[in-house]
């Protein structure tokens, strides 16, 4: 079976022939495409004669990984994204008999920052996050990075891993950020290679300062109604 790849800017969206041994479409991945797809499947269900698809979400990786996994019944059919798919992904398509992927580009991925409605009003920039979050940072408190900020305690629920605004998140924000604060150029003369360096510069701290949420965006909205003071990283649908 072919399979195929949609995809725009930051959002990826792949998709195969359906399989015949089922009736409908299934479709898996991002949670910031989910719900642009649940209104794609419920228009295709309502205008045509073929069944609403199956659309759930799990992340990025894990619908990459799905739609990688085989053709058959028990694959999916289309894997939402919310980055372009990975060479090392599409060779595991390639050894599980996945071919002729057709990668669509139909939007843009953004980062959004989200505090308590009620907290003062502040703008983030790359390289404030990165002072902020990195691995090695030590700052206490968002004053410590930059004075005009509040004293809140650096607090971050980031996108877990599994999540590809994750990707985006570093790309678009903590490598951007290092490389504008001169990291990046020290980690290179210190000896690393630009790989190396570049994952240096997107190592978060893990003493609490950044909190990885790996459920959907529901769970970061929770999390700073909860903390007044913690920051929550959005896709920006």
């Amino acid at each position: 079976m072919n399979k195929t790849i949609f995809y725009c800017a930051a959002f990826l969206m792949l998709s195969s022939t359906a399989s015949l041994a089922r009736e409908e479409v299934r479709i898996a991945g991002s949670s910031t495409v989910l719900p642009y797809a649940n209104i794609v499947a419920e228009n295709f269900g309502g205008l045509t004669k073929f069944k609403t698809p199956i659309v759930e979400s799990g992340g990025s990786s894990a619908g990459l990984k799905l739609f990688c996994s085989g053709v058959g019944p028990t694959t999916i059919d289309i894997a939402n994204s919310s980055r372009q798919i990975k060479q090392s992904e599409l060779d595991v398509c390639a050894s599980n008999n996945v071919k002729d992927i057709l990668e669509v580009k139909f939007g843009y991925d953004g980062i959004v920052f989200a505090t308590d409605v009620d907290g003062p009003s502040w703008e983030l920039t790359p390289e404030a996050v990165y002072l902020a979050l990195n691995s090695k940072s030590k700052l206490e408190t968002w004053n410590q990075v930059d004075s005009s900020y509040p004293a809140w305690k650096i607090v971050a629920y980031i996108p877990g891993e599994k999540h590809g605004t994750r990707e985006v998140f570093e790309e678009k924000v903590l490598y951007k950020g290092c490389k504008k604060v001169g990291d990046f150029d020290k980690f290179v003369a210190s000896g690393l290679t630009k790989k190396q360096a570049k994952k240096e510069c997107i190592k978060v701290r893990k003493d609490g300062g950044t909190v990885d949420i790996d459920g959907d965006y529901t769970e970061t909205l929770s999390r700073i109604s909860t903390n007044k003071t913690g920051i929550g990283v959005f896709g920006f649908s």
